[in-house]
């Protein structure tokens, strides 16, 4: 079955965001009923077909996968901040740095230096500051992603039943 034209509308405006009751929102769809019609359009077959077909397209064209999103973080995560440095101390120019290294670099502040003023000012060098990305952030993701970080935890019963509500009783004994 073809998607209506609509249809297809969910299906391009989910993937900019992954929201449903918004892409069904700007697909046109009434916005008090959008909630509904996005849970109804994501489970149609059709629909979730042609959503998935749409994502593997875009990540063939972009060259986006789960595997290079992951070795991004572990560039961030257990990036070494040595290595932005030689043996003397000095900052190693941007264009040599190894490709982990320049990953975990988010942007260099360069900042000319100059001694005196007026004519007599004489340019003495440059003043490099490197801003890292966040390392706890990455980190978080990637445990997150390993399962190691739980960010709800849900408690049932035994074999995942509900538990079930017991009722304080209240024993109290007057006299003998």
């Amino acid at each position: 079955m073809t998607l209506t034209a609509k249809q297809q509308r969910f299906v391009d405006e989910y993937l900019s965001d992954l929201n449903a009751t918004q892409a069904a929102i700007r697909a046109g769809y009434s916005k008090k009923t959008a909630r509904s019609v996005a849970s109804e359009n994501l489970a149609k077959p059709d629909i979730a077909a042609a959503i998935q077909e749409a994502m593997k397209n875009r990540q063939a064209r972009t060259f986006i996968t789960q595997d290079r999103v992951l070795q991004e973080l572990a560039r961030i995560a257990f990036f070494d901040p040595r290595k932005l440095l030689d043996d003397d101390g000095n900052p190693i120019p941007l264009s040599n740095l190894d490709d982990d290294t320049a990953a975990a670099v988010a942007g260099v502040e360069l900042m000319e230096e100059y001694e005196g003023s007026g004519k007599d000012r004489v340019f003495i060098g440059y003043t490099k500051k490197f801003k890292l990305a966040d390392k706890n952030t990455a980190l978080t993701n990637a445990m997150r992603h390993l399962g190691m970080f739980i960010d709800k935890s849900e408690i049932t019963g035994k074999d995942g039943e509900p538990l079930s509500q017991v009722t304080p009783v209240l024993n109290i004994t007057i006299g003998k």
